[in-house]
């Protein structure tokens, strides 16, 4: 795949806003993700997926795409890479999240939007608006 000169903004843009997300995926073992992954459990992913992404965004913005890799052997650290896809307002981003003992990245496959404008910089800030209105506000509610 070719990348795209606008590429590696919006990774960062989808890595920002999936911050806390990955927290929570974190918070399964390796050993359960190498199993679901191994055995094609992937409805078993998909709602793992879906209970984290609960707390953080409206409904039906993330979930699990097609699955999942889980790369485990002697020679390297354990790697597992999550085929998601990611649908705030007015575009779809598919995505893989790998998940590492230390770190996690993002790489985006493709941005789909539902309008997009001639100018990729503009479909950029416009995709980093839609992921801020989609996720759920973390803020109290004022007292009457």
């Amino acid at each position: 795949m070719n990348r795209q000169p606008h590429s590696a903004a919006r990774e960062i843009i989808v890595a920002e806003s999936i911050r806390e997300l990955v927290s929570e995926l974190r918070l399964v073992d390796l050993v359960d993700y190498v199993a679901f992954i191994r055995m094609e459990h992937f409805s078993t992913l998909a709602d793992i997926v879906d209970s984290a992404a609960e707390l953080y965004f409206l409904p039906g913005t993330i979930r699990l795409g097609h699955g999942g890799e889980a790369h485990v052997s002697w020679e390297e650290s354990p790697r597992i890479v999550l085929d998601m896809e990611m649908r705030p307002s007015g575009a779809t981003v598919y995505f893989s999240l790998t998940l590492e003992a230390q770190t996690a990245s993002v790489e985006v496959n493709y941005v789909a939007f539902d309008r997009a404008e001639g100018d990729p910089e503009a479909n950029t800030a416009h995709l980093r608006a839609m992921l801020r209105q989609s996720r759920l506000t973390r803020e109290p509610a004022a007292l009457p």
